[in-house]
């Protein structure tokens, strides 16, 4: 069993992320960009495929693990040739301190940035992306939430060969503190419990958004996914709105422009 090749089947679509934040920025900027950071990267497999979509793509994946970058490279950038693994940078470094040259776009997805509990804190990580960013520069986030996002639930979905275990433990509604964990059980019975454990802050739109505003971003815009007429369900595609919907459980992207 493999946790990291089992997470980027189950929960990663790094061709749907990259789709649309190459679209957007080419919508915002009337240009397409080169440059790419992805924090808190993991196994780097979105910046691979950043790298692999254009000749002249530069990339750059933080993270501060340093085995999941070595698994990363083992199987994500070797499969890059020879001339795209010139073009990635693994940098093994805290985001709140790692120095890249100026990056047309920064990418913190999975709600990885919800690690950061406390509001000095983020703001102290959107001000180092703002000056890591281009002048016309653009940072790319996701985020979640809906009325089940604050349950204690367990949820499963079935993938090939395995099924994905999501469970929301404990959840403090005085400081919005959650205990999260994906486990994994093969469809042979065998199961990894707590392949992967997050501690976070479920973070409201409004906090996030105005945290970025200060941070000096001049425009900020939620993205929320559109429903498809036929079945009820999200169509995958994200437009900048002002108004949601009271969904159970959504998740939208949010584009801050320096």
């Amino acid at each position: 069993m493999d946790k990291h090749a089992y997470y980027q089947q189950a929960v990663q679509c790094v061709e749907a992320e990259i789709d649309f934040v190459s679209e957007t920025f080419r919508q915002l900027r009337g240009r397409s960009a080169i440059t790419l950071r992805e924090d808190f990267c993991g196994t780097a497999q979105t910046t691979c495929e950043w790298i692999k979509r254009g000749d002249t793509h530069k990339g750059y994946a933080v993270d501060f693990d340093p085995l999941v970058l070595q698994w990363g490279e083992r199987h994500n950038v070797s499969a890059l040739n020879a001339e795209q693994q010139q073009r990635i940078n693994l940098i093994n470094a805290d985001v709140l301190q790692v120095q890249t040259p100026a990056m047309d776009m920064v990418l913190a997805m999975n709600f990885s940035y919800f690690i950061f509990m406390g509001r000095g804190e983020m703001l102290d990580y959107f001000n180092s992306v703002h000056r890591s960013l281009a002048g016309d520069g653009v940072f790319f986030l996701d985020a979640f939430g809906g009325y089940e996002a604050a349950k204690e639930l367990t949820e499963e979905r079935d993938c090939d060969g395995f099924t994905y275990i999501w469970e929301q433990s404990s959840f403090n509604p005085i400081t919005a503190e959650m205990q999260c964990y994906i486990h994994f059980e093969t469809d042979e019975g065998v199961r990894m419990d707590r392949a992967f454990d997050y501690r976070w802050r479920l973070w409201t739109l409004p906090e996030i958004t105005e945290l970025l505003r200060e941070a000096g971003f001049s425009e900020v815009d939620v993205y929320w996914e559109g429903t498809d007429e036929e079945t009820g369900e999200g169509n995958d595609i994200y437009t900048a709105t002002r108004e949601g919907t009271a969904d159970a459980g959504w998740v939208c992207y949010i584009v801050a422009q320096k």
